[in-house]
């Protein structure tokens, strides 16, 4: 047991106007038993009361920063340059860890190696404004992740993937929408081994996209899946998309 590793987590938190849902996600982080987490929010100049809602648990924060920035994966990417821990944990305003012992959970599930696996993952809950569970991702964590999974789309929650920090690069501002797809992919690249903590890791706040963002979400995906994995492989893979979806109905 001795030889247990006990990793730094860094939670980042981006935050633009999330008065509204800001409060149960920061009680969520500072509830955790497991005390190696360093948790860092970054807001993008709030103009509600999302700065007071910060204030008032300033002390249990690493660091803050309220500044303008150019949209949500620029915010994220000065949460990139500000974490110092052993792994990332992007933990969106409105979102919370499934448990109070939850990150305590995930290091109980690693095997007590010399290294840290390059990515630890795994399942996500949806639920409403009140917490409550609504329904499992349509998308489940396969047994066995690699970068390869994600020809069949996101198979892992971005809030549910725990990237080791040296095999961190920032997220390319080239996608609006879905930059997190694209890197996932390269940090799995880069991963030697990338470790299924077989647990619901995030309880996510189902708001829904709106058709258009989910359009060009879409778009963005189809375009990142391209660079890839390669044009062909990619049309084939959506074709199978189309077959699966007309055989649900």
């Amino acid at each position: 047991m001795h030889n247990r590793p006990t990793p730094v987590f860094s939670v980042i938190t981006v935050t633009y106007n999330a008065a509204a849902v800001l409060e149960d996600t920061i009680q969520s982080v500072i509830a955790q038993t497991y005390h190696h987490v360093e948790y860092i929010i970054v807001d993008g100049a709030s103009t509600d009361g999302t700065m007071g809602i910060v204030h008032r648990y300033r002390d249990r924060i690493a660091r803050v920063v309220s500044e303008p920035d150019r949209g949500l994966y620029d915010a994220m990417n000065k949460g990139i340059a500000l974490a110092t821990g052993d792994y990332l944990c992007f933990l969106n305003a409105g979102d919370s860890f499934h448990e109070d012992d939850t990150l305590q959970q995930i290091v109980h599930s690693l095997a007590p190696h010399d290294t840290l696996p390059g990515v630890i993952y795994g399942e996500t809950d949806l639920v409403d404004a009140e917490g409550h569970f609504v329904r499992k991702r349509r998308l489940s964590a396969p047994e066995k992740l690699t970068w390869r999974s994600f020809r069949r789309g996101m198979l892992v929650c971005h809030q549910a993937f725990f990237a080791r920090r040296d095999l961190v690069e920032p997220y390319d501002l080239r996608y609006r929408f879905s930059a997190d797809f694209d890197w996932c992919i390269r940090v799995m690249k880069k991963a030697n081994t990338l470790h299924n903590s077989h647990l619901v890791v995030i309880d996510y706040l189902d708001e829904g996209l709106t058709t258009a963002n989910r359009r060009a979400s879409l778009l963005e995906r189809f375009r990142i899946m391209c660079r890839h994995y390669g044009f062909l492989c990619t049309v084939l893979h959506h074709a199978w998309f189309v077959v699966r979806l007309l055989l649900k109905r």
